[in-house]
């Protein structure tokens, strides 16, 4: 991560339709998404000059959108070409890609029906989420104190920037305590995510997964769903009650930015990062990188 602040950083953001130089990409501070959360947005990364999966995270975006009760003014082939070419205008070939839709200032409250809906992209060089050095090692994860909520408070279908905040919360307390990231749960008390990425479990030879029902399925987390079934391996999508987990021998999570991360302690319990996560990292290598540069 770059030590210079974000606001600072050089190069250009595509800002509705138009290529704007990074320092001029502004918002008024009385913004509907800034008071009311009023935003959604993605994570998606480059690998040789292509981003992974793009028109899936395109197509979330607006879907997420229409969730918070808005459209989109661009079309997902606009959104598509957008940022492939501010990929080339930033020089970047492995970037990370965030795309960003709100609510703008015509209005101020809970109701904003007239506000213009505004789009942005940016793109940066972002290097592995965690500690490379630590991240094969496994990485140190806390219980988090907030859970993820009942579907019917929040809208968890959305990739929503309102639905993160206990997310940053959890994670700023469990750095301080000098873990990399938290484990949620949810409402009822099941296994859910970390704050930022899914969660797998291995017992047996078998990957067991939360069932995305109050979380983001997320992209990452289909795609390494999609490489274990590959290679044979039985991938179980279920309830996982925290007593569960001392019965598990490997941990991993998955995310854009996490990529394929082993996990070798939530608060008490302990994980040895084995031959499936390993194989899981080395396949998710595999699969976002360019044939044209793999061959290379």
């Amino acid at each position: 991560m770059s030590a210079v602040p974000f606001d600072q950083l050089e190069g250009e953001i595509w800002f509705n339709g138009e290529f704007v130089a990074w320092k001029d990409a502004k918002i008024h501070v009385l913004t509907h998404g800034l008071h009311y959360a009023s935003a959604v947005f993605e994570g998606e990364r480059a690998y040789g000059g292509e981003v992974f999966k793009l028109r899936e995270h395109t197509e979330r975006l607006i879907e997420s959108g229409r969730i918070l009760g808005f459209k989109l003014p661009y079309a997902a082939d606009e959104i598509d070409a957008a940022t492939n070419e501010l990929l080339v205008r930033q020089g970047f070939s492995d970037a990370y890609v965030r795309p960003i839709a709100w609510r703008g200032s015509e209005m101020m409250g809970v109701s904003a029906q007239k506000n213009k809906i505004n789009v942005a992209i940016a793109i940066w060089q972002w290097p592995s989420y965690f500690d490379p050095e630590q991240k094969m090692k496994g990485i140190r994860l806390d219980l988090a104190e907030y859970c993820r909520p009942d579907p019917r408070t929040a809208p968890s279908k959305s990739k929503a920037a309102g639905l993160y905040m206990i997310c940053t919360i959890s994670k700023h307390a469990a750095e301080a305590k000098g873990y990399a990231d938290a484990l949620m749960l949810d409402w009822r008390g099941q296994v859910a995510e970390a704050t930022g990425a899914n969660v797998f479990f291995v017992k047996d030879g078998v990957i067991h997964t939360p069932k995305p029902d109050c979380f983001l399925d997320g992209i990452t987390r289909r795609t390494v769903i999609g490489l274990a079934k590959r290679r044979g391996l039985e991938v179980v999508e279920r309830a996982i009650m925290p007593e569960e987990l001392p019965g598990f021998s490997e941990c991993f999570l998955t995310g854009t930015a996490a990529e394929v991360t082993p996990v070798s302690e939530i608060a008490d319990w302990r994980f040895t990062p084995g031959e499936i996560s390993k194989r899981l990292v080395e396949d998710y290598t595999a699969e976002v990188t360019p044939k044209r540069v793999a061959a290379e």
